[in-house]
């Protein structure tokens, strides 16, 4: 028996955890899917079978899956926890060429592909995108005999990559949106941005809400929940947690120190903070 658990459902990719209770050791066939499928053991193990090459996976090493695959999986061991990203053809494609051509498709997970896993379930709620096209990147380096060719214009893309953000163009509500908007992959655009200014793309991007935010809280701004919504958080926690990050105190903290001390019941105080990792 399998149950799903989404984790993030954005249009460009879906991040799910995946419980399978099944306990037998003959291959049972899978109907061939549409989509692309990275799946990674969290806990257990079991074997798939594809294109006549079997494979064990375990929390050392995980597996593509391509649309059309005919997949026959057996779990000998009991049960199993993974973590099932699924990718849309168009994002693969942006990410992995337009007619990719694999190694295979186990995925040796070491520590840095571990960690990446780690960080886009940590991020997965809020905002994931970054950290999911880190985690596909390192996958594509690893499996894919072809990928998509860079460029030198680093420096130009980054520029027109801050004046959408910074005109709050609605195509800048992310990695994978403004990506597409700019006519490049996301990986390419990641890493510009990374290579260019000395920080990730996200962490930019709240760099700039978190400056409109000043602006409002300047001006008096009674409410957070408002003040989350308007500026594309996800809500007010999310609010929160980037501005305390970026700046270390919370938006009210902030508003009193900007000498905006007007009192509404609409405002909420933030929580105070736990240790956690933060996430941009």
């Amino acid at each position: 028996m399998l149950s799903f658990v989404d984790l993030a459902a954005r249009p460009e990719f879906t991040v799910s955890a995946v419980d399978c209770r099944d306990d037998h050791r003959g291959w049972t066939a899978e109907a061939p899917r549409a989509d692309v499928r990275l799946v990674f053991v969290r806990r257990g193990g079991f074997r798939r079978e594809v294109r006549g090459v079997q494979a064990d996976l375990d929390r050392t090493v995980g597996y593509v899956g391509l649309p059309g695959e005919e997949e026959r999986f057996a779990h000998p061991a009991g049960g199993d926890v993974c973590t099932s990203v699924v990718l849309k053809p168009g994002l693969w494609r942006a990410l992995a060429g337009d007619a990719p051509r694999l190694r295979g498709s186990s995925v040796y997970v070491d520590a840095r592909l571990d960690l990446a896993h780690r960080r886009l379930l940590a991020a997965a709620r809020y905002e994931g995108a970054e950290e999911l096209v880190g985690l596909v990147a390192s996958v594509v380096r690893q499996v894919v005999a072809t990928t998509t060719p860079g460029s030198a214009r680093d420096g130009d893309l980054v520029a027109r990559a801050r004046n959408v953000i910074v005109d709050n163009h609605p195509g800048a509500s992310g990695l994978l949106p403004l990506s597409g908007l700019l006519g490049v992959s996301p990986y390419r655009l990641s890493r510009a941005f990374t290579r260019e200014l000395g920080v990730s793309l996200t962490r930019y991007r709240n760099g700039v809400r978190v400056g409109r935010a000043l602006d409002r809280l300047e001006k008096g701004e009674p409410s957070l929940a408002a003040l989350a919504a308007d500026l594309g958080f996800a809500d007010q926690a999310h609010l929160c947690r980037t501005v305390r990050d970026h700046l270390g105190r919370t938006p009210t903290a902030l508003r009193r120190l900007l000498g905006a001390n007007r009192p509404s019941s609409a405002t909420k105080e933030c929580a105070a903070p736990t240790p956690t990792n933060a996430v941009e």
